[in-house]
């Protein structure tokens, strides 16, 4: 009994021991990894871009231009007005036009946010360190819905009375 006990022992002993060494590794992971960011090329250009609402958008997401990552969301403050203005770091190379706009949108309903760059026609460019001119705010899902409902709302009225005069008739 006394040799039962010591295994049931030393299997609970190693099991605690497994679980303690994967929460302070899961700690480690967690700490060091937060808001440590790794540039995504070596030569980069930063710009900025302030907006209304960044529901969702966070450092680290990407951004686009065309579909095509060309780079990362590297900072976020607020300004003296209370708009977020966003910190972006773009692989150098790439000649940004000035009179370009830059939207947060997201990859689907439920998707994560990034920043869609689309390019305008200007033969100037943003240079580094330069802010977008045109800029569009994330859209919240739930202001969506509530425009949805509210117009839907308002053509079912419009429809009731449509049907009520017609019926007076």
């Amino acid at each position: 009994m006394q040799e039962k006990f010591s295994v049931e022992e030393s299997k609970s002993f190693n099991v605690g021991i497994c679980v303690i060494c994967t929460f302070v590794i899961l700690f480690f992971v967690m700490a060091f990894s937060g808001d440590d960011y790794k540039h995504i090329d070596k030569n980069f250009y930063h710009m900025n871009a302030g907006f209304g609402r960044t529901d969702g958008l966070l450092v680290g997401d990407k951004v686009r231009m065309s579909g095509v990552d060309i780079g990362r969301v590297v900072g976020a403050k607020l300004d003296e007005n209370y708009n977020a203005v966003l910190k972006l770091e773009i692989k150098a190379g790439l000649k940004i036009p000035d009179d370009s706009s830059a939207s947060i949108v997201s990859s689907g309903i439920m998707g994560s946010k990034y920043i869609e760059i689309e390019p305008g026609g200007s033969e100037d460019y943003i240079p580094d360190n330069g802010e977008f001119s045109y800029t569009q705010d994330a859209m919240v899902l739930e202001e969506l819905l509530d425009r949805i409902l509210t117009i839907g709302k308002s053509k079912n009225k419009n429809y009731e009375e449509n049907s009520m005069e017609e019926n007076n008739e």
